[in-house]
């Protein structure tokens, strides 16, 4: 079966009529062929967006009937969800349960957004004192127009609904282009938004390369926003793109996310969520985090617990009972972190466990949970992104240290603070230059609050109130009150 685009509320085969395979990277073989649209494709859809916002079809909705729809929309999610996980699952590699909270959290993350509309929609508009009764002024909200999404692959779906839900809660409307790499489940996600009975044009979905559809649609000029997901790299490009018409440009890019660890932590609790901020997803977060500092006097025993589980844990396909880490998304990110553990041998630093395919994987794009130890600061696996299940650890002496040693990095999207004292993780936090912060834990998500970074992180928030803020203009209504005289050029009064 080869899947469809779905544009102007139909689903439709690619003008030019080519296509892609999606590959199991746990058995390297294709199960499914994806539509790679193009730009004619991306024209098509933007034009139909565009149709949809200027003509009132859905911001000119009720919040209470755009709510309602996003409702039906994960209803019909959470109706498919085992259907969903394991196409996740196949397309991706993750474990399975990972799956299941993608998808379960992708339709909270609808319902979410439609509670929100709804509560905003009541709020009175905000006027403001001018101290000049003459005048009153009023600030409207207003949705942003045509969105262009950008998606990455490690979290297919829930990254797209992370777009998604915000925009049409806010009344815009949408072109969706997920990764070539994991595309199926956005592409019945379209298949449930239509089934909702959304009007034409308000959604729509182009699948496709990065050069043959993303840039196109980071391009083209009747968007009014580009909200992307994805490496640093690309998020130059797409900015670039981007600010050629002057549009309103939202970036959640990469990290290198520190954990700080000290002296007073239990080491078993530590070592859980070492292992949950890094291993989780395969390593495949954007937050993950992949630099472990520890205080000095709990370095030894610490790095000889972390050996210990790291080499627990259960690896091979998303779909077997009990697996923790799967394959990493493709063969192009396998010989990407590989690169990344064959560099590593000259770095300096000194292998924990890990540092390749496990044994008795000859076939899947696997990668063994990997730590390193006393890492040189300036060595390309403490400071660059590497996207997969391996992890560096240093010692730190004062908590200054700590602090300086996190925050050499060009990202920050996270960082951890792990301690008892509760003042000092805290007086940390406050240091921390990053946007997302975690106290004695790693990674937990969570709808309801800001998402994104500081730095080469990105610009903007998702999630959250600021998540739907960020698909609203800001308006100033100023009015004169008619009966009052102005006087200025006619009388000549000024006063």
């Amino acid at each position: 079966m080869t899947t469809m685009l779905y544009i102007d509320g139909a689903f439709v085969a690619p003008k030019a009529g080519g296509s892609f395979p999606a590959i199991d990277p746990a058995t390297e073989q294709a199960f499914d062929q994806v539509a790679a649209g193009t730009a004619d494709d991306v024209d098509a859809a933007v034009r139909a967006a565009r149709a949809a916002f200027d003509d009132g079809r859905w911001s000119g909705l009720s919040a209470k009937a755009r709510a309602d729809a996003l409702r039906k929309v994960a209803e019909g999610i959470r109706a498919r969800l085992p259907e969903l996980a394991a196409l996740e699952t196949r397309d991706n590699g993750k474990p399975m349960p990972e799956a299941e909270w993608d998808i379960g959290d992708a339709a909270d993350c609808f319902d979410y957004y439609a509670d929100l509309a709804e509560a905003r929609a009541a709020q009175p508009e905000k006027t403001v004192d001018l101290g000049d009764a003459r005048f009153d002024a009023r600030i409207w909200r207003e949705p942003v127009g045509v969105v262009a999404a950008i998606t990455p692959w490690n979290f297919p779906m829930l990254m797209g609904v992370w777009k998604v839900a915000p925009a049409l809660a806010a009344g815009c409307t949408i072109v969706l282009k997920p990764s070539e790499l994991c595309s199926m489940t956005c592409y019945e996600m379209a298949r449930i938004i239509d089934e909702a009975g959304l009007p034409a044009g308000v959604f729509n979905l182009v699948t496709g390369t990065g050069p043959e559809a993303g840039a196109p649609l980071s391009e083209h000029p009747l968007a009014d926003k580009v909200a992307f997901t994805g490496s640093v790299p690309t998020g130059r490009r797409v900015m670039q793109a981007a600010s050629a018409g002057i549009r309103t440009v939202a970036l959640e890019l990469g990290g290198k996310s520190p954990f700080l660890v000290f002296g007073d932590s239990d080491v078993d609790k530590a070592v859980e969520w070492i292992l949950f901020g890094i291993f989780w997803n395969k390593g495949e977060i954007c937050s993950a985090t992949s630099r472990i500092l520890v205080e000095r006097s709990l370095y030894p025993k610490l790095l000889e617990r972390l050996k210990q589980e790291a080499e627990k844990i259960r690896i091979g396909p998303g779909d077997a009972d009990g697996v923790k880490l799967g394959p990493v998304v493709a063969k192009s990110q396998y010989d990407k972190v590989m690169g990344f553990l064959e560099r590593a041998k000259d770095s300096g630093a000194r292998l924990v466990t890990g540092g390749g395919r496990p044994e008795g994987f000859d076939t899947g794009y696997y990668i063994a949970p990997t730590v390193y130890a006393d890492v040189p600061l300036d060595a390309e696996i403490w400071r660059e992104e590497i996207f997969g299940p391996v992890v560096c650890v240093n010692p730190f002496d004062t908590e200054e240290e700590a602090l300086r040693l996190a925050n050499d990095s060009p990202y920050g999207l996270a960082g951890a603070v792990m301690s008892r004292d509760l003042e000092r993780c805290d007086r940390v936090a406050a240091k921390l230059r990053a946007g997302i912060i975690w106290i004695n834990c790693s990674q937990p998500t969570f709808t309801q609050v800001p998402w994104g970074g500081y730095k080469s992180s990105g610009i903007g928030r998702e999630l959250g109130e600021h998540g739907f803020d960020s698909y609203l203009e800001t308006k100033q209504v100023t009015r004169f009150d008619r009966d009052e005289d102005w006087g200025w050029y006619l009388t000549g009064d000024q006063g």
